[in-house]
């Protein structure tokens, strides 16, 4: 089953996809099934948090738009403004260069998975537009895979991960270059002198944060869909694209993932507690798409607009148009 959040002319609320792809209300469905509109009909984190008894019913509507697909009436499109999926996640944990496709790049690195932090304030949903700003630099996009996260996680182990996996979703994982660079120190660290913790010495390095070149408002464009955990059997086997005016410019698959979803729920779940609702985002779609002999590194946003979407198999597609200010 597919669910979303919106916004109708007054109200938050979320919806589902009936087999036919019109979009139903699922406090309207829930009406006519249960004769009341629980509150986890209006808000994903509440579903989340709700637990299984909500998912039975969430099936509960899904056998009702396929045994009688006129008992609700379909909402038109454009009454209703898409929200990210999780409208306020605790954090959104992204994976630094896990595409094994474009392996041959990093000339140095861990062998485990590596994590950054984006904020809530990057989100934006479906339909929505990235705000480029004339200072940000080049700015391009990232199409990813986004796991969400259903109940608490604490030092999971990788055989069972996936239980703690709620559903699905698509993260345009939005970059500026040029923002990085700007942030990027090259310093004189302090250390310790090895074998004598009475002395220092000074250690040629460069580090960089994300604060602005990954968290700027609309730099996390995300959904339209939420996709429930068992209608996607094997996340590892999804094709993923990207497309700039139509143009498609990647084409790839969640197989080329270096790290694999329970790696990297063991690995995140160890350091810090996964809360419902969270998003860990699986690493950038990289492959180029044959013939086109462009990488998503040269859509700058900033430059040529939009619209960008991402596409990933079974989820759907994510859509957003770009607008630049001063």
């Amino acid at each position: 089953m597919k669910i979303a959040s919106v916004r109708g002319e007054a109200e938050d609320f979320l919806v589902v996809e009936g087999l036919n792809g019109y979009v139903y209300s699922l406090p309207a469905a829930l009406q006519i099934l249960t004769g009341g509109v629980p509150e986890w009909s209006r808000d994903m984190l509440v579903l989340i948090e709700a637990g299984e008894e909500a998912l039975d019913s969430l099936r509960q509507v899904g056998d009702l738009l396929a045994q009688r697909p006129d008992a609700i009436e379909p909402i038109r499109p454009e009454s209703i403004t898409w929200h990210p999926p999780v409208r306020r996640p605790s954090k959104i944990c992204c994976l630094a260069l896990n595409n094994s496709a474009n392996a041959d790049r990093i000339m140095s690195g861990p062998n485990h998975p590596a994590i950054f932090l984006k904020a809530a304030n990057a989100l934006v949903g479906h339909g929505q537009p990235i705000i480029v700003k004339e200072h940000y630099g080049r700015v391009h996009p990232e199409p990813e895979l986004a796991v969400v996260i259903g109940k608490t996680a604490r030092n999971v182990k990788a055989s069972e991960a996936l239980q703690y996996v709620f559903g699905y979703t698509i993260h345009n994982d939005i970059t500026s270059p040029t923002m990085r660079q700007e942030d990027t120190f090259h310093y004189r660290a302090i250390h310790p002198k090895k074998g004598d913790h009475d002395t220092i010495e000074y250690v040629d390095t460069f580090v960089t944060y994300p604060g602005r070149y990954k968290c700027s408002d609309t730099f996390s464009p995300m959904g339209p869909w939420l996709v429930l955990r068992d209608a996607v059997p094997n996340p590892h086997g999804l094709s993923v694209r990207c497309d700039h005016k139509g143009e498609l410019v990647t084409e790839d698959s969640t197989r080329n993932l270096s790290h694999k979803i329970p790696e990297v729920i063991e690995f995140v779940s160890g350091y810090m507690t996964l809360l419902p609702g969270d998003i860990i985002s699986m690493g950038t779609a990289l492959k180029r798409a044959d013939g086109t002999g462009k990488a998503v590194q040269n859509v700058d946003l900033r430059v040529l607009g939009g619209p960008v979407s991402v596409s990933i198999e079974t989820i759907g597609t994510l859509s957003n148009s770009v607008e630049t200010s001063l």
